[in-house]
């Protein structure tokens, strides 16, 4: 790709986006861009990102992909949001500071609460409070910051994954239990860990793999489960492949090779090359729910933020995403289309329906 104004408007045009900006302060070394897809339902809200982008373009890619995903989040789970993305250019571990992210809080803030930020790779809740000094255009921080906070939306995340692997076992089995289900979790980091939690509980087969072999290790120990070493997972069979860390990892090479029934996780973007992947598990019989549905439960805790309400609400609008990953599944079984496609079409319904009442 070329970051030619031209090419970049065809790509904002190809994926529907209203918005780009970019925000260049060399005195605090801060390269940011925020994207906003679409805010026909409501302000636009993403995650704050922060990794070392090898090139701008891949940077740019990543925040329209990452904003469109959350439109489509918002749409599907019906929340009133739109879909928005921050990108850092910086290595989080080295090149973060608080300066850095107050600038970045004063950028947000003249875009006039059309972005929302909130939590995402490379950021943390500290890194939010920062920004926050400078607008309050910011969800996911703790209670002791922002009295309607919900402190760490993680375990919101796994719960919604939770009622996600729950309605495909439905769907296969005909019963959602996942004991003595073999399930592997591929990247325990916060949201992975407290999934591994809850199927373990439930008596799950629960094995762990992830990058950093350590952490594999002690997770593994933790709860019993069993590690698998990061590049042998599609070398084994699973009931639900549940895929927690960065996206890409189900494409059409490893959609080939899976020997799982369900794939169901927390991790952004998990398709790569999103149209052939799931026409190739839909065609090998794996049922894929889709990540921008059942990783939605820390979205629907900003949610709640935003609008003032308890952590009861947040749980009952979490608890539905089992019925909406089932409708989902229905459409697809009905249409003989992808899941993937049939969530798409649901959200984008949405959308259709709500820009005819916003005219």
């Amino acid at each position: 790709m070329s970051t030619s104004q031209n090419s970049i408007f065809e790509l904002m045009s190809q994926s529907g986006h209203q918005n780009l900006f970019f925000c260049n302060d060399e005195l605090v070394g801060l390269k940011a861009i925020v994207a906003i897809h679409d805010t026909t339902l409501g302000p636009a809200i993403g995650g704050v990102r922060m990794l070392p982008y090898e090139t701008t373009e891949e940077a740019i890619e990543d925040a329209l992909r990452l904003s469109k995903a959350i439109t489509y989040k918002s749409a599907i789970t019906g929340l009133n949001l739109g879909g928005g993305s921050a990108v850092i250019i910086g290595n989080s571990r080295l090149d973060k500071s608080e300066v850095l992210l107050r600038r970045l809080g004063q950028f947000i803030e003249g875009l006039n609460g059309n972005f929302i930020a909130s939590l995402d790779v490379g950021t943390t809740q500290r890194d939010l409070e920062y920004i926050y000094t400078e607008t309050e255009h910011v969800a996911g921080l703790p209670k002791a910051i922002h009295g309607s906070g919900v402190g760490d939306t993680s375990i919101f995340a796994a719960q919604g994954v939770y009622f996600g692997i729950k309605a495909c076992l439905k769907e296969l089995y005909g019963s959602e239990s996942v004991a003595g289900k073999k399930v592997i979790v591929h990247g325990v980091g916060s949201v992975g860990e407290r999934l591994i939690a809850m199927l373990r509980e439930e008596n799950a087969r629960v094995y762990v793999s992830d990058i950093t072999e350590e952490k594999m290790l002690k997770v593994a120990a933790k709860y019993k489960a069993e590690p698998i070493p990061y590049n042998e997972v599609f070398d084994h069979e699973f009931d639900v492949y549940s895929p927690c860390a960065l996206g890409g990892t189900v494409n059409p090479e490893s959609a080939q090779k899976m020997q799982c029934k369900i794939i169901a996780g927390s991790a952004n973007n998990q398709l790569k090359d999103e149209v052939a992947t799931s026409t190739i598990l839909h065609e090998r019989g794996i049922l894929y729910a889709p990540d921008y549905l059942i990783n939605a439960g820390a979205l629907i805790s900003c949610y709640s933020e935003i609008q003032n309400y308890g952590v009861d609400h947040t749980e009952f609008v979490i608890k539905n995403i089992y019925n909406a990953t089932r409708d989902v599944l229905k459409k697809s079984k009905e249409e003989n289309i992808s899941t993937f496609e049939a969530a798409n079409r649901i959200a984008e319904k949405r959308i259709q329906d709500i820009k005819k009442i916003k005219r």
